[in-house]
């Protein structure tokens, strides 16, 4: 009975992180002095450039303000950093086949219910998935220094859980910036 319940523990562990809210992946200059940026404006160009709507835009750059004010940094009409962000999204579609039976059928014998039968379940879901680009550009050099990418479900057409789920994705973004900042 133990080793059955030791061959579930991979297909638990595989669920929970099959279903982790956003998945993120950074990118950065390495030759970059992270420590002299202090402070920052959103770089309205690039922003005007991303594919969602003016609401949504304005979700994303409240809570990308309240993550870098909550790092210490000020928003400045002269920025050592300038903020941009891009989005994509597309659909996905998942389907699931669970087989209910396992064998040939109860005890010995045949079980025609099984292989082809009653138990045999597809489950079909679309969701669409969506990535968050957020760019931290030098200020004065115009060059690009560090970028977060998160990707995820959205799932929600509710207000206040879009607002909350934007808010994730900033947040579990933003947790890797500065370079290093997740390791603290």
């Amino acid at each position: 009975m133990k080793l059955k319940n030791l061959l579930f523990l991979p297909l638990i562990a595989l669920l929970v992180t099959s279903c982790s809210s956003v998945r993120v992946t950074t990118d950065y200059d390495t030759k970059a002095n992270f420590n002299k940026y202090k402070t920052f404006a959103f770089y309205k160009t690039g922003i005007d450039k991303a594919t969602i709507s003016d609401l949504d835009k304005k979700r994303i750059m409240r809570a990308i303000e309240a993550e870098l004010t909550a790092k210490g940094m000020t928003k400045s009409q002269n920025p050592d950093v300038l903020v941009s962000l891009f989005t994509k999204s597309r659909e996905r579609v998942n389907v699931n086949s669970n087989n209910a039976g396992w064998g040939y059928g109860y005890g010995f014998g045949w079980n025609p219910w099984m292989y082809g039968g009653m138990n045999n379940n597809v489950n079909v879901s679309q969701h669409t998935e969506g990535t968050l680009f957020i760019d931290i550009i030098d200020g004065k050099k115009k060059e690009l220094v560090w970028q977060g990418i998160g990707s995820g479900a959205l799932r929600t057409k509710n207000v206040e859980k879009k607002e909350a789920r934007i808010k994730e994705f900033v947040a579990e973004i933003m947790a890797k910036y500065p370079p290093g900042a997740d390791k603290k």
